[in-house]
């Protein structure tokens, strides 16, 4: 065990070096744009490529590990098919989003005038092409941690993040905004590209194109449908913050989008740490029937939660104002920005234990082969409890409903799912 948590330390180390640049890139972006417009207009085009890269890739590569270890197939035909499935469906449905670009972003961004949603549109063309190279890349990154190389899938992500900051930031005097839309293209490319040389240099399996759908990789479809239904209603919040938020007034986009970062900011490092090397091992120990190390990895992790995520929250509401200030209160993010955000933190801090809970618990349903009851349990938190507070109380204190929807609903989900584990498996 202890040596789990050294590997899990190493991790969350390039992890959090990773995360701090990827944050670095709202507080560039906050320096520059405050919580403009084009600040809006930056957020909001990278919510649904954003989406389709967290949701598509997230269950694929769930259900590819989950299958890997009982497949009757070679390994090496395995990893074929399974990459081709994966790179045909995010590119067919990349396709469609870039086809259907108008309709889609009417659809959810409805008041965005015509300036706004010109910038908004172009950005949106930059970054999609992004999807297919992330999803392919997340799957490639489960490839490698399979195999224990975590440390090469995590510094991929710590790739992208640098190579995203730095290409938004010293283009944007050529294109401006649009220097972001830029930055995901050439992140995305060079993360793909770093996976794929760290796949040949450990000489794993070919990832040559292989077509066919036989019984494993149906399999590992069956079980990626719930995950992915199930991962789409959790970042639905994201996706239902920029839509709640569209008709609040100028800066509320951005003001909730610096919020939900800084507060995702230390609970992403713990859950990115513990989930890539974790989940792997869960998923070989409930082939192996070994429910002792499942119960005691389970009760191990959550009560690391508590430890460290806990102080973190209240901390960061104690803390609230000076933390906004000192991390984005440079150039145009002014005193109005600052006013306009801290607020909105607050609430947001309160969230953090249990939206990684929520991740956490999440991996032992599917450990478990369970993917069902986490959507059932995702729908009535995000679709009905955080959807019915936010428009009950937008009116009354604009943003922080928001936020209040997400800080209950996660932790009513929190509690439905760890109760349902505690009745079920005696977790």
């Amino acid at each position: 065990m202890s040596k789990l948590f050294k590997i899990i330390g190493a991790v969350a180390i390039i992890n959090i070096v990773a995360r701090l640049f990827g944050f670095g890139r709202e507080v560039v972006i906050g320096i520059q744009y405050g919580t403009s417009t084009v600040a809006d207009a930056i957020a909001t085009a990278y919510s649904i490529p954003n989406f389709i890269y967290l949701v598509l890739g997230g269950a694929l590569t769930t259900a590819f590990i989950s299958v890997y270890h009982s497949s009757k197939m070679s390994k090496e035909l395995y990893v074929r098919k399974a990459f081709t499935t994966v790179a045909v469906a995010a590119t067919l449905v990349t396709v469609l989003l870039v086809l259907f670009t108008d309709p889609i972003l009417n659809l959810f961004f409805s008041r965005l005038s015509g300036e706004d949603y010109q910038l908004v549109r172009n950005l949106f063309l930059w970054m999609m092409p992004s999807s297919i190279l992330l999803v392919v890349s997340t799957w490639m990154s489960g490839l490698l941690n399979i195999n224990d190389r975590f440390q090469l899938s995590s510094l991929a992500i710590l790739l992208y993040n640098v190579a995203f900051v730095a290409v938004g930031f010293l283009l944007t005097g050529w294109l401006g905004p649009e220097s972001y839309g830029a930055g995901a293209l050439v992140s995305a490319i060079l993360m793909g590209g770093f996976l794929y040389w760290g796949i040949r240099r450990a000489k794993l399996p070919s990832l040559k194109p292989s077509f066919g759908m036989p019984k494993d990789i149906r399999r590992m479809w069956w079980l990626a449908l719930p995950i992915l239904f199930g991962g789409a209603s959790l970042q639905f919040y994201y996706i239902i913050h920029r839509i709640a938020a569209d008709g609040i007034g100028e800066g509320a986009i951005s003001s909730i989008n610096y919020a939900s970062k800084l507060t995702g900011f230390p609970q992403a490092i713990l859950m990115t740490a513990v989930t890539t090397v974790i989940y792997p091992m869960l998923a070989k120990k409930e082939g192996e029937g070994d429910t002792q190390t499942i119960k005691t990895l389970y009760k191990k992790g959550m009560l690391y939660m508590v430890v460290l995520l806990v102080p973190a929250t209240v901390f960061c509401y104690v803390f609230a104002e000076p933390l906004i200030r000192l991390i984005f209160g440079y150039g145009n993010f002014d005193e109005t920005s600052v006013m306009l955000t801290v607020p909105v933190f607050k609430v947001f801090a309160l969230s953090m234990f249990f939206l990684a809970a929520n991740t956490y618990v999440t991996r032992f349903y599917y450990a478990k082969g369970n993917s069902v009851m986490p959507i059932i349990f995702s729908l009535i938190s995000v679709f009905g409890i955080n959807i019915a507070i936010i428009y009950a109380f937008v009116d009354q204190i604009g943003a922080q409903a928001i936020a209040y929807g997400t800080v209950i609903s996660a932790a009513v989900n929190f509690l439905l799912l760890a109760g349902y584990a505690r009745l079920k498996w005696k977790l």
